[in-house]
């Protein structure tokens, strides 16, 4: 027994003797920390398919950036967070000033901000540049990415805390807090910078079309494990972590792409908590409750 436990610690632990796979390890890491509680949030507050459309947002400056300076790190950065944040402030704009809803506008422009990006990348790069841009390359990341990403989890943690009243309040009740506060429209806001800034950060590891993988399926996947907030977001980073530790492990031994590897561990974690889960899981559910139990 201890000779197969002391086997599958050896294959966990074995890839990570080398130091691209502990880069990739740290850069999922930091990412599991921050990107879920905003996931959280973004479930608790109905605005899960948002991320996805910010996501696709940030590729036209990210392929600014390319084009200006070629896979140069801090030029796509700043691209797609400039992207992210115009794009999030104009689709605010259209919502204030029209009738459309937020969901649509941002539905608009992220399919306008999509195709550009696209486009922009094929005006220069080749097919390897744009598949890099899309899904993300977690086994190349640098010093200066790792540096990129624990100060944008830090950043994002520390905002956390401080935001924390309001968007509990928006998400329980948004007009109570327009009546008692003007905080909620800053406080909105600048949830929708952080939704930015952790996507910038994802696709730097995760592409931009699997980004928002690692923010939303934890936090789904915790709300069929805890039942108050602070629960919630505790499992969805910890659901995170699980994923990224997994799908890099089995990336290496079984010759897969890391990222969708990562996500799709996630995935997979999602429907055994969907089928098994404590709170709402759909055995549970199919289990009659003895009477008077609840």
């Amino acid at each position: 027994m201890s000779a197969v436990l002391s086997g599958l610690l050896a294959g966990a632990l074995g890839p990570f003797e080398f130091g691209f796979m502990r880069r990739a390890l740290v850069g999922c890491l930091a990412l599991s920390v921050s990107a879920p509680p905003i996931g959280v949030f973004l479930m608790l507050r109905r605005m899960s398919l948002m991320s996805e459309a910010m996501s696709h947002a940030i590729l036209p400056g990210a392929a600014a950036g390319f084009l200006v300076a070629g896979l140069s790190l801090p030029a796509m950065t700043l691209g797609g967070l400039v992207a992210g944040l115009v794009v999030a402030l104009l689709a605010g704009l259209v919502t204030r000033v029209t009738a459309l809803r937020e969901d649509a506008s941002l539905a608009a422009f992220y399919l306008i901000s999509l195709a550009g990006g696209v486009l922009l990348v094929s005006l220069r790069g080749s097919q390897i540049d744009l598949l890099h841009i899309l899904f993300g390359s977690v086994l190349a990341l640098d010093d200066a990415a790792l540096w990129l990403l624990g100060g944008i989890s830090t950043l994002t943690l520390f905002a956390l805390a401080v935001l924390y009243r309001p968007l509990v309040m928006e998400c329980v009740d948004p007009l109570f807090l327009r009546t008692v506060s003007r905080a909620g429209g800053p406080a909105h806001y600048a949830f929708l910078g952080l939704v930015v800034v952790n996507l910038v950060a994802g696709f730097q590891a995760l592409g931009t079309l699997l980004a928002v993988g690692l923010m939303l399926l934890p936090a789904i996947t915790a709300r069929f494990w805890a039942a108050d907030l602070g629960g919630l977001i505790g499992a969805s980073v910890l659901f995170g972590a699980l994923a990224s530790v997994a799908g890099l492990v089995l990336s290496y031994h079984l010759d897969l792409p890391s990222g969708p590897a990562i996500v799709l561990v996630a995935g997979f974690v999602y429907l055994v908590s969907m089928l098994a889960g404590p709170r709402g899981g759909l055995l549970r559910r199919l289990v009659r409750p003895r009477h008077l139990e609840a």
